[in-house]
């Protein structure tokens, strides 16, 4: 797959000269060519923080949750995710709450989603990621859902999921700044997302957060906080991280993920000077 027409016949198995392109066009074309050896699972959003519909959600349920999320589409389920019924799209919402000469007010209390819903794409995590482009362009759709081997929701992947892999980050004006993603109290304590990766803060803070055994793979601070309390904390909780020696305190989470914390490092005890016997 010649991707947006950045590489020629030979070039997505040829060494790449930066001589022959400016820095900009060598960054994406160098994404272009990871891009065809991604899988699905590679870029998909994770079970965990996928937020979707329920298909018995009222009117006034679904306004509340495309508001919160900010999300232009959501996933419909009956009971949980296990079950995916299809897709709701914001500007039907909109349709619906829009005055008409000949609609009456919309009922608040009224279950809206099983005729506003549309189809949903099912695709493996193992797909390729580009032949999941391609089945987007082709059918017209902006999100699949990633199933497991045994049927089960395993993520969720939207045309800007896969545009971001090629062409990094698209960032809209209802995207948080990075820089607010990691903020210092005047107290010295750290406030950070949930889904911001350990990597990242253990460059940013010099800690070493990673757990050591490797058992658990996780790649969030959200994800190690859940593995150490063995569930999903709530706000007020504070969860003990004696091997990076901090305490992590929950500041905001619902029943499937942490969304906020805030780091406590343990303060150092000074070294004691032994008496002269």
């Amino acid at each position: 797959m010649n991707l947006f027409g950045l590489l020629g016949p030979d070039e997505a198995e040829k060494p790449l000269s930066l001589s022959d392109r400016p820095e900009a066009s060598n960054d994406l074309i160098e994404h272009a060519r990871a891009f065809q050896n991604l899988r699905v699972s590679d870029v998909m959003t994770p079970r965990v923080d996928i937020i979707g519909i329920e298909d018995t959600a009222t009117l006034s349920e679904l306004v509340r949750v495309c508001v919160e999320s900010e999300h232009s589409r959501l996933p419909v389920y009956s009971d949980n995710l296990d079950h995916p019924v299809g897709v709701i799209h914001v500007k039907d919402v909109f349709k619906l709450l829009a005055p008409s000469d000949d609609r009456r007010i919309p009922d608040w209390d009224a279950p809206v989603t099983d005729r506003l819903k549309r189809e949903l794409i099912y695709v493996p995590g193992a797909m390729s990621a580009t032949d999941l482009l391609l089945k987007m362009q082709t059918e017209r759709s902006h999100m699949a859902l990633v199933i497991d081997e045994h049927g089960g929701t395993d993520g969720l992947v939207t045309l800007e999921d896969l545009l971001e892999a090629v062409v990094g980050d698209i960032a809209d004006e209802y995207d948080d700044d990075e820089a607010e993603d990691l903020i210092e109290t005047a107290e010295g304590q750290i406030e950070v997302s949930g889904r911001v990766e350990l990597e990242t803060l253990e460059e940013r803070l010099g800690l070493r957060l990673f757990p050591e055994d490797g058992e658990d793979e996780v790649d969030t601070l959200g994800g190690l906080v859940a593995v150490l309390a063995g569930r999903v904390p709530q706000p007020g909780e504070i969860i003990p991280y004696a091997a990076a020696g901090i305490d992590i305190e929950v500041l905001d989470a619902d029943q499937r993920r942490i969304k906020r914390l805030r780091l406590h490092r343990h303060e150092r005890k000074p070294d004691l000077i032994p008496e002269d016997v």
